[in-house]
């Protein structure tokens, strides 16, 4: 029997409205299911704060208080005023938490790759490297930090004084002698460069060498765009040539261990024990030579400046320079002519110590670091949420007047006590932990012994204002004048 188009019509229709139907009925009673189960989810109570413009947030009110150096006082005590002492913002297109406090640090430096990772931006792994040590992770973060943090123990750090004390003097008879003014700032850049190549890795520092280094750490924090004359393509081009020489330098210390004694002679510098791993397979060359390029910056660049400031401070407090200066003459007395220093006399200079403790809780050499949460994290009835980056400050305790009493003050002897844990973080904390920090202290102590019981200096800019390209430096370069001490 034939059916009538208009039948026929009519009934086609029908099972369109039919399947749509039955296909909008399933889609509700999933996306009903979907909601309930949303519903039952507890959600997310995020710290309090503002995310500012879409992609950048606030970025470029952070950029602007790290280039005048004042990250704390114009960009995370406001806002901790605001919104307490854990606020969320928008940093460099990441959503960040801003974490602040004692227990906030000791939760986020204590749970490394459990409950957070280290993050840098990606111009900085570029340019230290994928192998190096702050870009790894688990177990071959350990293995690199213990061959790193063996060799710059205190212990390990006894066999190196000899050499340490050497390019201090040296140092001292080529660039302050017969001279009336100098840039301190780039005195101790070139001085804690030559430590780092000379005494840790035997390596002679040519011309040049140092210019090279710099300009790669000029790109560090650079937008990662390699357009011609960009600070980031002048800095890969540094690392380059970087590369070049020391990749020759590891193949001939390589060469020349293998052929004393199979690889397995005493090992004294960083340098050495670095190529044994190499040798005995538990690193690569490309770790060697990207740990070795991280290295010279950690060294170099803090702890110039940490030398630096702790100049300034002396010289703006008297007092403090003439009780450190008894503590020096005292341990020069017991010394002969041409004497080295030793981990016994280091262990000495305890308020000298003091003074360089506190002047990095004033002017700390980092103002903190990012890291990456891998899992949500409660704290503080707040979620931190996986993915989201996570900010340390050391400024959040060190000016915590609650913590350090009369935190803007300079008083070295607010460390005759102990410190709280985690209150107090020039270095770091936790598992990353700055592996040289023993080499920044006996580097920084042996050159103030040699500088006050050889020199008298006076800042030529007292009022010199501090500013950060990427890390901090004096805007002048901190000149000083200086004459030979006349007596002790």
């Amino acid at each position: 029997m034939a059916l009538e188009p208009n039948f026929l019509l009519s009934w086609i229709f029908l099972c369109i409205a039919a399947t749509i139907s039955s296909t909008l009925f399933f889609f509700r009673k999933k996306q009903h299911k979907f909601r309930s189960k949303k519903l039952q989810q507890p959600k997310k109570k995020l710290p309090p704060g503002e995310m500012g413009l879409p992609w950048i947030g606030e970025t470029m009110e952070f950029y602007k208080a790290q280039k005048n150096n004042r990250v704390f006082e114009d960009f995370v005590n406001p806002r901790i005023i605001k919104h307490g002492n854990l606020f969320k913002t928008k940093i460099m297109g990441s959503p960040t938490i801003v974490v602040n406090g004692a227990e906030a640090n000791r939760l986020i430096l204590s749970n490394e790759f459990s409950l957070v990772v280290s993050s840098w931006p990606s111009s900085s792994v570029q340019l230290m490297g994928m192998n190096c040590i702050m870009a790894k992770q688990g177990e071959k973060h350990r293995v690199l930090r213990g061959i790193v943090a063996n060799s710059l123990s205190y212990n390990g750090l006894e066999s190196l004084l000899p050499n340490l004390c050497d390019t201090v003097r040296s140092h001292l008879d080529t660039q302050w002698r017969g001279k009336e003014e100098i840039s301190l700032y780039r005195s101790t850049k070139a001085l804690t460069f030559t430590v780092v190549f000379e005494c840790l890795y035997g390596i002679k520092v040519e011309l040049g060498m140092l210019e090279i280094f710099e300009r790669v750490l000029e790109g560090v924090f650079a937008l990662p765009v390699e357009f011609p004359c960009s600070r980031f393509a002048r800095a890969k081009k540094a690392r380059v040539e970087i590369e070049t020489l020391l990749v020759e330098k590891v193949r001939e210390k390589r060469r020349e261990m293998e052929q004393e004694e199979g690889g397995e002679r005493p090992n004294t510098t960083l340098f050495s024990r670095l190529v044994q791993g190499l040798i005995k397979g538990e690193i690569t060359e490309e770790e060697v030579v990207d740990n070795m390029v991280l290295l010279v910056f950690a060294a170099h660049d803090t702890t110039s400046y940490a030398m630096a400031m702790t100049f300034k401070m002396l010289a703006q407090h008297p007092t403090c320079l003439h009780t450190l200066l008894k503590e020096h003459v005292q341990i020069k007395a017991n010394k002969g002519e041409g004497e080295y220093l030793t981990v016994e006399d280091v262990k000495k200079m305890k308020y000298s110590w003091q003074v360089v403790r506190e002047t990095m809780r004033l002017s700390p050499p980092i103002f903190g670091s990012f890291r990456k949460a891998v899992v949500d994290i409660n704290y503080g009835g707040f979620t931190i949420p996986k993915g989201w980056k996570v900010l340390w400050t050391t400024y959040g305790t060190h000016y915590n007047p609650e913590i350090f009493e009369d935190p803007m003050s300079f008083n070295p002897s607010r460390f005759d006590k102990a410190v709280q844990a985690y209150t107090y973080l020039p270095f770091g904390g936790g598992p990353r932990l700055c592996a040289g920090h023993q080499l920044a202290k006996v580097s920084i102590l042996v050159f103030l012994h040699f500088v006050v019981t050889s020199y008298d200096w006076s800042l030529v800019y007292p009022d010199e204002t501090i500013s950060m390209d990427p890390l901090p430096l004096p805007s002048l370069g901190m000149p000083i004048k200086i004459s030979p001490k006349v007596s002790l």
